[in-house]
């Protein structure tokens, strides 16, 4: 069972707990069909080390191993895709690396094993890239940054080829109903 506090003084100052990973997956469970479908986004508003996160984004690799793994070029693809499609906040900055860092090993192990002779150092900076934009340090409830800027988020898309689409939105926006498009499930 993995440590839930990290000490007494982040708990009594950001309510920091941890979650195990028995109710993590019970929790998933619970909107399993969602967890599968690879384009489904999900946001985890206080993602602390990714606990969630990290669980999603392994029913999707899953999902794209299955679908793809006879070819390469549409498994890097699909992978990609799982991956734009997980969004994390947290206060902290160490849990925000820490969060990314757990997404990208996660992410990295199966594209390397499954893309073999065709994985590239190019895709896992895209990856990592992806990861900077998706996991933010700040504060939910403010919906600001810890540098003070707005929280925004990108919506990823995949086009023709190799290209990926990216299209910015403010998560007050997303909150606040203003934008219809992006589909998001609050997990946490």
């Amino acid at each position: 069972m993995k440590q839930q506090v990290k000490s007494k003084e982040r708990v009594a100052e950001y309510g920091e707990v941890f979650t195990n990973e028995r109710e993590v997956n019970a929790m998933l469970d619970l909107v399993k069909q969602e967890t599968e479908r690879i384009e489904s986004r999900f946001l985890e508003p206080a993602c602390g080390e990714g606990a969630f996160l990290k669980e999603i984004l392994r029913r999707k690799l899953e999902v794209v191993k299955n679908k793809y793994k006879k070819n390469p070029y549409d498994y890097e693809r699909y992978a990609i895709l799982a991956l734009t499609s997980i969004y994390g906040v947290d206060i902290m900055e160490d849990n925000a690396e820490i969060c990314r860092q757990n997404l990208f090993n996660i992410w990295n192990t199966d594209y390397t094993h499954h893309a073999k002779k065709h994985a590239n150092n190019q895709c896992r900076e895209v990856a990592k890239f992806i990861l900077r934009k998706n996991i933010i340090c700040g504060d939910a409830l403010k919906m600001r940054q810890n540098d003070g800027n707005p929280i925004t988020f990108a919506e990823w898309s995949l086009v023709t080829g190799d290209s990926i689409k990216r299209r910015d939105y403010r998560l007050h926006e997303l909150l606040d109903g203003h934008v219809q498009q992006m589909n998001i499930s609050m997990i946490g």
